[in-house]
């Protein structure tokens, strides 16, 4: 195992301590980087050696003026050594500044990338009623925006804030050592910056949650609208899918207007406060050195380190709108990583060779946020090889059935086995590498159709994919490509028809050998001779297999084992196709309905 995959483990780990919670963004940062702690303390080491230059600079120009005033106190000696030490000190600047960013870089981009994989191994492991409940455009907007605006907050941290604070640390220090007084006046700056910050922090927080959450619902309905791009050309409502995009930017846009204002109004004020700090630390100075308190260089020297301070916490103060986006970026990616609706089933028992028996006892399920039961007191066998088809109107419960079976839900009441094994126990990971599952609308993703049957699969050989080609009904489709199997198929396979999607899913179960399939309206929205050509292609996939197949198309499932009629959630009757037909029950009606209209 590599040490980023390792890296990237431990901050899984981490975020299972609930003490993270939401509304701690600073513990969290610091969780975040504790791994690093090495890097960071480098980092830290170098900048006070590179920073030098800027301590020095005051002391050595206060210096030169003392020496320039008082020529008779001191030889040109003095002026040399104070010009080769101040030359010294920038030169190291290079190489001191290099090592520097380059151990803060190390440690902040080894974060984002944890961050970014943490981020997509949690989507992986969250329920699918957690899915069901975001939108793909705000997760998007967490996984890329939110992360960068993290890593952006770490550089500010890294860089603007603790150049500043050793800034102000170093300099309040040297005033110290030269005057207790002046080390006063200077020490007031900071509550005043306190007083500042505390004036503007609810409103800057507030209106960056809001446009955060603005940029994830415009990012939400742009996704949406790219989704139904084909459904809006083909009614002609290109207007009405601009104009609610349009509605989004819009609000987004005074959001953004409103943040920029409200920073602009708190940077204003933090510039003219602090000059006029500045203004008043030059009257005071030069009064000192007009009695005689001080040497007149000093005031270069006061004010040259009043200035440094100065502007350290005007760098504070306008760091702040950026430090603030980013802790509501850390709010907005907890919502995700301490999001504790994960896997519905936490068993862990190995199920060894499948066989394919399942067992529905007295199952009954309801949706989340629910009390309508989608299943109620269900109880089916199911032999191994055995394939039952589901019918019924919509909404009696077929595709939870299905989902059911999957394990991307749990039963309300009720449990079903595997081969005698209660799912509760099983360990799914293990269980659904002997699944395979066919859908209406085959999910293909924008590679190669090689890519497509061997996803997940690495180690599949020639022979082996022309095998599942030949027994899918493909090889006519590959063989006219220009690429063969290598050809690209583009987003979803949007370059091939949808006999051909179906049958490159159906070629993807094949290569599994999967001892339990799964088809879900595989073939309702096909042509004839599409569906002859997938039906063959089914006939080879369930071969020896325990299958389940939900259809609105009777005649699809005459050779099925097993019909079982679903109304309103419960089982009917079941029996083979010409059993249903001479009991004239529901099937029977179905049939003759779906007969006479053709």
């Amino acid at each position: 195992m590599d040490r980023s995959l390792n890296e990237t483990l431990d901050m899984e780990r981490m975020f299972d301590d609930r003490s993270l919670a939401v509304g701690r963004p600073a513990k969290f940062l610091m969780t975040l980087y504790k791994p690093h702690l090495g890097k960071i303390l480098l980092s830290i080491f170098f900048f006070l050696i590179k920073s030098s230059p800027a301590w020095a600079l005051p002391i050595v120009t206060a210096n030169l003026i003392n020496i320039a005033t008082h020529p008779d106190e001191h030889s040109m000696k003095a002026v040399w050594i104070n010009l080769i030490v101040m030359a010294v000190v920038l030169v190291q600047n290079i190489p001191t500044h290099s090592l520097y960013i380059h151990f803060a870089s190390k440690a902040i981009r080894f974060v984002e990338a944890g961050l970014r994989s943490t981020l997509v191994r949690k989507l992986q492991h969250l329920s699918m009623a957690a899915h069901g409940e975001l939108k793909s455009g705000k997760l998007q907007a967490k996984v890329l925006r939110d992360v960068e605006a993290i890593e952006f907050l770490s550089k500010q941290m890294m860089i603007s804030v603790l150049s500043a604070v050793m800034n102000m640390a170093v300099s309040l220090i040297i005033v110290y050592t030269h005057s207790v007084s002046v080390f006063a006046f200077f020490f007031m700056t900071i509550p005043t910056s306190v007083f500042l910050i505390s004036q503007f922090r609810k409103r800057i927080r507030r209106t960056n949650n809001e446009f955060r959450k603005e940029i994830e619902e415009m990012s939400g309905t742009v996704s949406e609208m790219v989704e139904m791009l084909p459904v809006t050309r083909a009614h002609g409502l290109e207007k009405v899918a601009i104009d609610k995009v349009d509605t989004s930017l819009r609000r987004l846009k005074g959001r953004g207007i409103r943040l920029d204002m409200l920073e602009a109004y708190f940077s204003s004020s933090n510039w003219v406060t602090f000059q006029l700090f500045q203004l008043a630390c030059l009257g005071f100075t030069s009064v000192l050195a007009y009695r005689g308190s001080i040497p007149v260089g000093d005031i270069v020297l006061y004010q040259g380190f009043f200035n440094m301070i100065m502007m350290s916490v005007n760098q504070l103060l306008n760091v702040y709108p950026m430090i603030a986006k980013g802790f509501e970026s850390i709010h907005s990616v907890t919502e995700i990583l301490l999001n504790e609706d994960t896997e519905e089933y936490k068993g862990k028992r190995k199920p060894g060779q499948i066989r394919g028996e399942i067992d529905f006892e007295r199952v009954s399920f309801s949706y989340r946020d629910s009390d309508k039961h989608v299943l109620r007191n269900m109880s089916l066998h199911v032999k191994p090889g055995e394939t039952v088809a589901f019918v019924g109107e919509s909404g009696a419960g077929k595709s939870t059935i299905l989902n059911l079976l999957i394990g991307f839900y749990k039963p309300t009441e009720g449990q079903i086995s595997i081969d005698g094994i209660p799912m509760n126990e099983l360990d799914m990971l293990e269980y659904r590498k002997s699944l395979a599952v066919v859908l209406q609308n085959s999910i293909l993703f924008s590679g190669s159709i090689r890519d497509n049957i061997t996803y997940g699969l690495p180690d599949i050989s020639e022979e082996r994919i022309w095998e599942v080609v030949d027994m899918a009904n493909l090889r006519d489709v590959v063989e006219q490509l220009p690429d063969g199997l290598d050809t690209l198929i583009g987003e979803h396979g949007g370059r091939l028809s949808g006999g051909q999607r179906q049958r490159i899913a159906i070629a993807r179960a094949l290569i599994r050998d999967p001892r339990i399939i799964i088809l879900d309206e595989a073939t309702s929205a096909l042509d004839n001779i599409s569906e002859h050509k997938v039906q063959q292609a089914m006939r080879r996939l369930i071969k020896g297999r325990t299958t389940f197949v939900v259809a609105h198309r009777l005649s699809t499932i005459r050779d099925a084992d097993r019909i079982v009629v679903m109304k309103k959630g419960q089982i009917a009757e079941s029996g083979t196709y010409d059993e249903l037909l001479q009991r004239r029950g529901e099937f029977y009606e179905m049939e003759a309905l779906q007969t006479s209209a053709l």
